[in-house]
């Protein structure tokens, strides 16, 4: 029996652990944090993609296709439907015209026809090309969380919340992974034949510990504003891309509406890379000043969409968001997948969607890994 490790409790490293386990495998799952899917896993704007955030990576857009349908299906009590989705491109500093947009839907097979009057009267005509009807959801991650915690519970994974792994070395064909309790700080060694490193903005956390290269990655401190928006948008959520680029999508472990803008969400960045210092993410966040600019967002995208200069700031969910350098050139989104990374056994894995999780479940299967 494959003894497995897996080093992060968001939707990833749980969703992992039940596969593996379902596949007979022992598996130890640690989250640093007294609870599952705190961190990213929950403060993003909740999209479940569909692919029209994609026109400039038709692949990204395909394997959201792909995703979508699936996810629906599989986590259908957690997800949000009973809205109505638009797509609105901006003019004149959009990326993708409209006759673009039209065409790269009609290509990747998703739904898309013009939005009614109704909706066309909420923007300025000067600034919007045009708007599209589409089909695309919210999933609630505390009703996913929840799913996973019962479905966990129900599987042989043994789970350890407030636990972090250190390092991690070589011994033999295995690996030695020292953990520590983040409340004891009691430490323990445990055996294990794979070490999945699922921990988002702090996978090269492990490496930097474990003499292991570190992974290139970008990070982003970010926030996703919370709003109550007017009666007018309560069941609609509106997308204006390519370029002036802002959503406002419901929330639903809030019940209010994310407000996220391509130019004001993210507030600074770094980057992990060799030669580069290492800078524990969850460190820089737990430091961090956390100065809002709701009203530069708003300011910006009422310029578009003159009534939501009525939305009625509420808070705001700050995260890392981690993203892989390569994706900044074509906004992909790629899984990252790096198996046998610097030890035998010892695999690095990060998704930028929820849904990337299926593609992160078909890599590890292609590898046979557990051959």
């Amino acid at each position: 029996m494959k003894q497995i490790l897996i080093i992060g409790g968001g939707f990833f490293g749980m969703y992992l652990a039940e596969h593996f386990a379902q596949r007979g495998c022992a598996v130890r799952l640690v989250e640093k944090e007294p609870q599952f899917m705190t961190r990213a896993s929950y403060a993003n704007q909740a999209r479940v993609h569909n692919g029209y955030h994609y026109p400039r990576s038709v692949l990204t857009a395909l394997r959201s296709r792909i995703s979508f349908p699936r996810f629906v299906s599989e986590f259908r009590e957690c997800v949000d439907s009973d809205f109505e989705k638009y797509y609105l491109i901006g003019n004149p500093l959009g990326k993708v015209s409209a006759k673009q947009f039209l065409k790269f839907c009609e290509r990747i097979g998703a739904q898309c026809e013009l939005a009614p009057n109704r909706i066309k009267a909420l923007t300025n005509p000067a600034l919007i090309e045009a708007c599209f009807s589409v089909v695309e959801y919210a999933f609630d991650a505390v009703k996913l969380r929840d799913v996973m915690i019962e479905r966990l519970a129900s599987s042989t994974v043994v789970s350890s919340l407030n636990t972090s792994v250190e390092s991690v070395r070589q011994q033999g064909e295995g690996l030695l992974a020292e953990i520590r309790n983040e409340v004891s700080e009691e430490t323990e060694t445990i055996c294990a034949d794979h070490v999945f490193n699922c921990t988002y903005s702090r996978i090269n956390y492990v490496n930097a510990h474990s003499g292991i290269n570190f992974v290139p990655l970008k990070h982003e401190m970010t926030e996703m504003c919370l709003v109550e928006v007017p009666d007018q948008l309560k069941q609609l959520g509106i997308t204006v891309m390519c370029g002036p680029f802002f959503s406002v999508m419901p929330f639903p472990p809030a019940g209010l509406h994310t407000f996220s803008h391509v130019r004001y969400t993210p507030h600074y960045e770094w980057r992990d890379g060799d030669g580069i210092e290492y800078e524990d993410a969850h460190a820089k966040f737990a430091s961090a000043q956390r100065n809002s600019a709701w009203r530069y967002m708003q300011k910006d995208a009422a310029r578009y969409i003159p009534v939501l200069s009525e939305c009625s700031y509420q808070s705001s969910l700050w995260e890392v968001k981690t993203i892989l350098p390569r994706s900044e050139t074509d906004d992909s989104r790629p899984i990252l997948f790096l198996p046998n990374h610097g030890l035998k056994g010892f695999h690095c894995i990060m998704g930028g969607k929820i849904d990337n999780v299926y593609d992160a479940v078909e890599a590890i299967t292609t590898q046979n890994l557990l051959e």
